[in-house]
């Protein structure tokens, strides 16, 4: 997206980035890029920069060629362990690839959805976005032939209900990208949402 973009989020104060960067950085529990970082919390890039260096001197962030983690949670020397929850998944038909799927949805912006960047977990690699305010973290993966959208387990500071709105709304971008390879020739996608209670088939008509 253009920078000049009216939706923009305007540079933060640098008072309290430090505390923005990590907690950005514990929720999605990964490597995530320093654009990423800028466009998610509107930092500007020398104070973001400054940031960064700071909490590496601390010890609760590195560095590697994927981006920035955080290391431990502040003053209990812990891991940072955040739980996802499923909100839906989604069988690949036959012949679709993940590399396909991530081409098509990893580096881009989808409405209310910023683009954070790639989260590696131990149980894969995620896409991750988040909301303009930074908040309301979803993500996508795509193990064994299955396309899951997730949401962090506690979404503090975010309503809920918007989260899953979020989810639903990258859901629907994720099967867009499934109608556009060539190799998805079945008729109808069937998927199933899981948010609230057992799962409920859907079908999306091509």
């Amino acid at each position: 997206m253009d920078e000049g973009s009216p939706n923009r989020i305007p540079p933060a104060p640098s008072a309290g980035l430090d505390e923005r960067v990590l907690s950005t950085l514990q929720g999605l529990r990964g490597w995530i890029a320093f654009s990423g970082l800028r466009r998610v919390l509107g930092a500007h890039p020398e104070s973001l920069s400054r940031a960064l260096r700071r909490l590496e001197r601390e010890g609760l962030v590195e560095r590697a060629d994927g981006g920035y983690r955080a290391i431990t949670a502040p003053g209990t020397g812990s891991p940072v362990s955040t739980e996802l929850r499923s909100i839906a998944m989604v069988d690949l038909p036959p012949g679709v690839e993940a590399g396909f799927v991530h081409g098509r949805l990893s580096g881009r912006w989808f409405g209310s959805l910023r683009w954070v960047g790639i989260v590696e977990r131990p149980g894969g690699r995620l896409l991750a976005w988040a909301g303009r305010d930074g908040a309301g973290y979803v993500l996508l993966g795509i193990q064994r032939g299955v396309l899951r959208v997730y949401v962090p387990a506690e979404t503090a500071g975010s309503d809920p209900g918007d989260v899953e709105d979020s989810a639903y709304e990258l859901l629907g971008h994720a099967v867009e990208a499934l109608r556009l390879s060539a190799a998805a020739s079945p008729s109808s996608i069937a998927f199933f949402a899981a948010s609230q209670g057992p799962a409920r088939p859907w079908v999306v008509e091509n």
